[in-house]
Order: structure tokens, then C-alpha cells, then sequence
């Protein structure tokens, strides 16, 4: 997929007003809720082009979260397969871009953006595809999000690839389409403990309670139950963690408050910020992310807590 740098395509499309939003952007270095603007935030989870949003726009909103440093999650090459359910997958289905565009953004803004490295698992040359841009300075591997076994060989393939190149791998887990078997996967936690896996998406996060048994309800409310199959699989396992973001992690921080300050202190350590958020504002009730920053500040129970889960772990997982 070419870069978004430069397509003269995707350059026209952000035309002037969008020009002028970056421009603006450039100026504001204090986060929209108001908060103190020299604590770095990392966003663990962002993408270029989704649903369609200029990278003015993109770049505007982080700064907007008072997020410092941006994690661009790509996806892979366009296939149509099984694993991508015939090219739903493309794009995250999310219309997000792939790997020359979010190295290149990255590499527009340094230290303010970094990137990951992904591609479908079972297409021809998804590993070699994946090491040149982890050898180009990708920090993560993902999104993984496609129609495979959680366990298959070409996910395995991806994993010893993480092990040899220490890095971590981003997984998005939603029942009956992406990353299908995830009560097995504590086979794999174990049989690549060297490799940090950060767990993220519906699935994910419905499985926080203990009484959780209907896997089609992907958005489950009410009282939590501790002791569900994430929440062991983070108490369980070192190489276990939590990616926050998205609807289902903020539906998982705020359907039962009182779990949620335990479930933060008890895991304050595995845990990690994301907003995978595609509004254009980055503030007030459309913007996830920031439902989600305001969620953790309310609920982290601490300082110490809260600059673990908005920076400090990520800083430590990906190793940046």
C-alpha cells in the first residue's frame, strides 16, 4: 500500500481546512479537559486512515488527548481468503492503512509517533513482510485481527517471529471472527513465555466476569464477577497484558465501577492506555478516547497507578 505521504490523492483530499486544523494543532499543548499537559501519555492504539480521516485530523486529535507519543497500528496487505472473510478484514474494517503509511507518518514525526508491523498471517510471505518493517523500527506486531485459529501454525509463525525479534503482539479477539479459540489460549502463553501479548476487543474484554457464558454477547452490562478467563490470564501469566481501549474496554471500565477500581489496582501493572478512536475531536462525549482517559483518571484509585496505566507499561512493553 503506498504511502500516504505521498499520494496526491489522499494530499488533495486534506485540502485547506484541514491544512489550517493542523496548524491550529501545532499551537495547543494543553489537553482539552484541561489537564496538566507535561505528563507524557502514550496511546498504544490508533490507526492511519480510519474510516477515512485525514492525518491533519489524526494529528489534531492526539494532541487534543495530550497524548505524546501515538502508536500507528497498520493493517496488513489487501487478500481475499477465509482469514480476511473475503476482504472484510481488509483494513482492520476499519479502512485503516498499512504498513508504508504508518511508517511513513511515523517517520514525519518522530518521537511523537511510532508504529507497528502486521500483516494477514496466512498470506504468502506475512512473517518476511512483517520483519522488514520490525527491522525498519516497528515496536509492536499488530493488529492482529483476522478470521484464524488463535493456535494455528501461521499464528505460531508470528509468535516465534515476536520471540526472536522481542517484540510484542497486539490481538484482537471478538468470538466466531477474529482470533477464534481464545480459552486455549493460555497453550500458547505458555509455550511462548519470552513474548508479551496484549489483549484487546470485545471478546477480551467480556470475559473480565466470571459469569460470562453467552461469547455472542460481545458488550456485556451490569455487576462483574471477578475470576473470568481474562482476568486470570492476567493474574496468571507475566507475558499477559491489557490493551484499554476501544468501546469494549470502556464499556469493560464503566458497567460496574466498583470492580473496575479492584480489577485496576490488582492488574495496575498489565494494563495499557489505548484509544483506538476514529471521531475528529479528540474531546467531549463523541471522543472514546477521551471517555476512556477521564474513566481511568476517576477510577485509578492513585497517581502512582494512573501514570502506570497511561504510560509507564507501555513504555515498558514496547520498550520505547
Amino acid at each position: 500500500m503506498q504511502n500516504t505521504l505521498v499520494q496526491t490523492s489522499r494530499r488533495d483530499f486534506l485540502g485547506g481546512t484541514s491544512l489550517a486544523l493542523l496548524g491550529l494543532s501545532l499551537q495547543v499543548r494543553t489537553p482539552a479537559d484541561g489537564t496538566r499537559s507535561d505528563e507524557p501519555i502514550i496511546d498504544i492504539h490508533q490507526h492511519a486512515g480510519y474510516s477515512g480521516r485525514p492525518d491533519a485530523v489524526l494529528l489534531a486529535h492526539q494532541r487534543a488527548l495530550g497524548i505524546t507519543t501515538t502508536i500507528l497500528l497498520p493493517a496488513g496487505r489487501p487478500f481475499i481468503g477465509p482469514s480476511t472473510h473475503g476482504g472484510v478484514a481488509n483494513g482492520l474494517q476499519a479502512q485503516a492503512l498499512g504498513n508504508e503509511a504508518c511508517s511513513g507518518l511515523a517517520a514525519a514525526h518522530p518521537g511523537e509517533y511510532r508504529y507497528g508491523a502486521n500483516d494477514v498471517p496466512d498470506a504468502k510471505g506475512a512473517t518476511q513482510e512483517i520483519e522488514r518493517f520490525l527491522q525498519r523500527g516497528a515496536v509492536v506486531i499488530g493488529e492482529q485481527k483476522f478470521g484464524v485459529e488463535c493456535d494455528s501454525p501461521e499464528m505460531q509463525r508470528i509468535y516465534e517471529l515476536a520471540d526472536a525479534r522481542g517484540v510484542p503482539v497486539l490481538m484482537h479477539w471478538q468470538h466466531g471472527m477474529y482470533n477464534r479459540g481464545f480459552e486455549r489460549f493460555h497453550r500458547m502463553l505458555e509455550k511462548y513465555p519470552r513474548v508479551s501479548f496484549i489483549g484487546h476487543a470485545q471478546t477480551w474484554w467480556a470475559n473480565i466476569d466470571r459469569n460470562h457464558a453467552d461469547q455472542t454477547v460481545l458488550y456485556p452490562k451490569g455487576p462483574v464477577t471477578p475470576g473470568g478467563l481474562t482476568d486470570r490470564y492476567l493474574s496468571d501469566y507475566p507475558n499477559m497484558y491489557g490493551d484499554l481501549s476501544a468501546g469494549s474496554g470502556l464499556n469493560a471500565l464503566t458497567r460496574d465501577e466498583d470492580f473496575t477500581r479492584d480489577f485496576l489496582n490488582r492488574h495496575q501493572t498489565k494494563l495499557l492506555y489505548g484509544s483506538d478512536c476514529s471521531d475528529h475531536d479528540g474531546s467531549g462525549p463523541k471522543c472514546q478516547g477521551a471517555q476512556t482517559l477521564a474513566a481511568l483518571r476517576r477510577l485509578a484509585g492513585s497517581k502512582e497507578v494512573e501514570r502506570k496505566l497511561l504510560y509507564d507499561n507501555a513504555r515498558r512493553v514496547l520498550q520505547i
